[in-house]
């Protein structure tokens, strides 16, 4: 996979599996009641127990994307990577110059609404709802 930027993909192409999963702020510090502006958007297969698939993220690598979504600034777009030693990461395309992101046990985590997943991002662990997730 390179840092440059993504091809187009047909949904068609995609197996079932395939979900847009967004995912918004929760309650922090400087964020009582969340905030929908600092979201992702990640376009994963997930099992029939709603767990990142590895298996199929293994054969369709490159329609697994991801977008960050933050006020007054354009998206940042890149995709979910399987780490050595089976963690995930968001990994940016290079115009984007953000570090990798890591997901704190995502190989774990349920994406269904309602769920709470966390990211590292620079640094810091943040606390992220799981608000949709639909099809293709």
């Amino acid at each position: 996979m390179t840092k440059g930027s993504p091809s187009a993909i047909l949904n068609s192409s995609l197996p079932a599996r395939f979900r847009q999963i967004r995912l918004e702020l929760a309650r922090e510090p400087g964020h009582p009641e969340g905030e929908s502006r600092i979201a992702y958007v990640i376009v994963a297969p997930l099992d029939e127990n709603d767990r990142i698939d590895a298996e199929t993220w293994k054969k369709h690598r490159e329609a697994c994307r991801v977008a960050r979504q933050r006020p007054q600034q354009p998206d940042s777009l890149g995709h979910l990577v399987h780490r050595p030693g089976g963690s995930w990461a968001f990994q940016y395309d290079a115009a984007a110059n953000i570090p990798d992101e890591a997901g704190y046990h995502f190989g774990d985590e349920r994406f269904v609404q309602g769920e709470y997943v966390s990211i590292r991002e620079e640094g810091d662990m943040h606390t992220f709802r799981v608000v949709a997730v639909s099809r293709l």
